[in-house]
């Protein structure tokens, strides 16, 4: 595609192409212990390890391609990427209803065609979101960025919150099976787009080796790369872990309220979904932050904050009780820090040319930290109860933060994170 100048439309498009990702993202997890309950009659026994298998299932899978994704998007374009990602991912949705029919047919587990479908979904997803965030360092200088990273940012919490408070009321009138056709439906939506509103702008890589050495010696060299990587990989799973185990604890704790799933999974949902707002209506101001104080200093904020708030999740017994917003507000202040910091600093210190290689690397990071603390999760969801997996991922924040701290001292804000703004600090590095 012919490389042409970045106008408003595209940028819109980018926005709202963010609300639909993570619109897509948001359902496939908040779905599925609905739907493993009411089609595969899962019990409460090994909810929490089977819940959190298949998902870890599905970021293993992740973890083999998003980085190579990010290459193919530095070779070839994002838009390539992000249409077949969503086009995929539709396909999966489609299937996913008929798991049981297919196991059945072929004379094997319905489940285990259900965690091909889901695996699917998730791998097809994963093509688009690190290219989102791609396109968006595509599309700003490092002065412009942090409002641009921040209004996708906005717009991801609103696909998020429109998730969990509107979407996740479906369910109990019309059964979940519909929700996944529309589900499908919104990654259809999202390929027509891309292919029609988008724009092509950032130097192709011309390298035909993934430069993963070069990339590890980038991220060794730099402390503050070391630092976005570090968050990555502990804070990319917040919301994944909120989504999840809260859904879970709402759903099976409802028993012995005798609450009805489906109303628990709305509740669940209202509750995620406040959350959600939290984050939503805190973002711009997140924005506003990361441009005064410095990316290192916002990302220090808001993993204090999200580490707190986690924490406080061990306080509380019945999940139905109107305190539990207490630490789902602190936990929502401070994830639009750990979104936008470090998702900022790492574009700005990627070099141009490479810059999907570099965030495919950063999330392959998260896609590691997302399997330690989900399957670790769903483990201690079992054994020691629902708050447990908050508190595990509550202490890795705010141990990070401490290294966040660590690097204000050593380093300060500074001007280091501009130093591969020109797209030159790979290019002295060998290729593999």
């Amino acid at each position: 595609m012919p490389y042409r100048k970045v106008k408003e439309n595209h940028k819109n498009s980018l926005y709202l192409l963010s609300a639909l990702t993570m619109i897509y993202m948001t359902m496939i997890v908040a779905l599925q212990p609905l739907f493993l309950h009411q089609v595969f009659r899962l019990s409460v026994d090994n909810a929490g390890f089977i819940n959190a298998t298949i998902h870890v299932a599905t970021e293993v899978a992740d973890l083999l391609f998003v980085g190579y994704l990010g290459y193919l998007s530095d070779r070839h374009g994002r838009i390539p990427v992000i249409v077949y990602g969503f086009l995929f991912a539709g396909v999966m949705a489609l299937f996913c209803p008929f798991s049981m029919s297919i196991g059945a047919f072929f004379g094997v587990s319905g489940l285990a065609f259900y965690y091909l479908f889901r695996i699917g979904m998730s791998m097809g997803s994963t093509a688009v979101w690190p290219q989102i965030a791609a396109l968006a360092g595509d599309f700003s200088s490092r002065a412009t960025r942090p409002k641009l990273v921040a209004n996708a940012g906005f717009m991801m919490a609103f696909g998020a919150t429109l998730s969990y408070a509107v979407l996740m009321q479906i369910p109990k009138e019309v059964g979940v099976t519909w929700v996944v056709y529309l589900v499908a439906l919104i990654a259809f939506v999202g390929a027509w787009i891309a292919s029609r509103f988008l724009v092509e702008v950032a130097p192709r890589q011309h390298e035909k080796i993934l430069p993963f050495r070069a990339v590890k010696r980038l991220v060794l060299r730099e402390r503050k790369l070391k630092l976005t990587f570090l968050a990555a990989l502990t804070s990319r799973n917040d919301m994944v872990v909120i989504g999840l185990f809260l859904m879970i604890w709402f759903i099976y704790f409802a028993e012995l309220l005798g609450i009805g799933h489906a109303d628990a999974a709305a509740r669940a949902g209202m509750m995620i979904g406040y959350l959600g707002l939290v984050v939503l209506v805190s973002i711009p101001f997140w924005g506003l932050l990361i441009d005064r104080l410095g990316r290192v200093t916002a990302l220090a904020i808001g993993l204090g904050l999200s580490g707190a708030g986690l924490i406080g999740f061990g306080l509380v017994v019945n999940p139905f009780e109107w305190w539990v917003l207490i630490p789902a507000t602190i936990v929502g202040l401070g994830q639009g820090g750990c979104l936008l910091a470090p998702q900022t600093l790492t574009i700005d210190m990627a070099p141009e040319n490479s810059r999907g290689t570099v965030l495919g690397a950063f999330n392959t990071v998260g896609c590691i930290g997302v399997i330690i603390f989900l399957q670790t999760g769903g483990v201690l969801f079992d054994a020691m109860g629902p708050p447990a997996p908050f508190i595990l991922t509550g202490i890795a924040n705010l141990s990070i933060m401490g290294y966040a701290l660590y690097v204000l001292a050593v380093e300060g804000e500074g001007a280091s994170d501009e130093a591969t703004e020109d797209g030159g600090a790979l290019a002295d590095e060998a290729p593999y």
